[in-house]
């Protein structure tokens, strides 16, 4: 019944004004999984996620764009991954594949130290894939200051030239001011913005108000 109910409202929003445009955002989702993060942890992160890409606005919002989504694993230097290739979601039951995939997805690494700077320079060259999309966006989930690596602030000219913009959620479970740290050295681009969770139990509700802001682009500034 589930399966029906979904291609029905994915033919509804076929009809929707606006339905036959390009791709309007391409958004790489970048999950934390380094040696901060425990395994109780981690799982909060991705239920957390799959639990925000189904909630009705979301899902509709990144529907409507014709988005493109990924998911990136990070941790330290070498240690990423593109744990759900690009995936575009025209309809309700591609986004619930989607979905599904990152809340399956298995854990890559586990005691590594946190290179955000790596993790972008890792990012930047996917969007080459999905040159259709007007917006490029990664989005940045962390618990922790980059402490490994190239510093994420010198990827800025790169970013640009590519016109990739940097969101981050800062899970601020033992790092008090990890939301100015992302504030001042991650977060890029025009309507830049960060979302930070006072814990990883606040994470599916927090991650859902920023990936709600993604898509409708509203303007910078530090979320609660």
């Amino acid at each position: 019944m589930r399966d029906v109910i979904l291609l029905a409202v994915s033919a509804v929003a076929a009809l929707l004004p606006g339905s036959a445009r390009a791709c309007d955002l391409a958004l790489v989702l970048a999950v934390d999984v380094s040696g901060s993060v425990d395994p109780r942890e981690y799982d909060l992160q991705m239920q957390g996620l799959a639990f925000a890409l189904r909630d009705p606005l979301v899902s509709e919002a990144l529907v409507r764009a014709e988005a493109q989504v990924a998911l990136v694993q990070w941790s330290g230097m070498s240690r990423q991954a593109l744990t759900v290739p690009w995936t575009a979601v025209p309809d309700f039951v591609a986004l619930e594949g989607f979905a599904d995939a990152v809340e399956q997805s298995s854990r890559k690494w586990r005691n590594y130290s946190t290179a955000i700077g790596e993790l972008l320079t890792f990012a930047l060259p996917m969007f080459d894939a999905v040159p259709q999309c007007r917006r490029r966006v990664v989005d940045v989930s962390g618990d922790g200051p980059s402490n490994e690596g190239i510093a994420p602030e010198a990827l800025r000219a790169r970013l640009t030239a590519a016109r990739v913009t940097v969101n981050a959620i800062a899970i601020e479970a033992s790092e008090d001011d990890l939301a100015a740290y992302f504030f001042e050295h991650v977060i890029h681009g025009p309507g830049a913005f960060v979302v930070y969770a006072d814990s990883y139990e606040d994470y599916p509700r927090e991650i859902r108000k920023k990936l709600l802001r993604e898509v409708v682009k509203q303007t910078a500034g530090l979320a609660r």
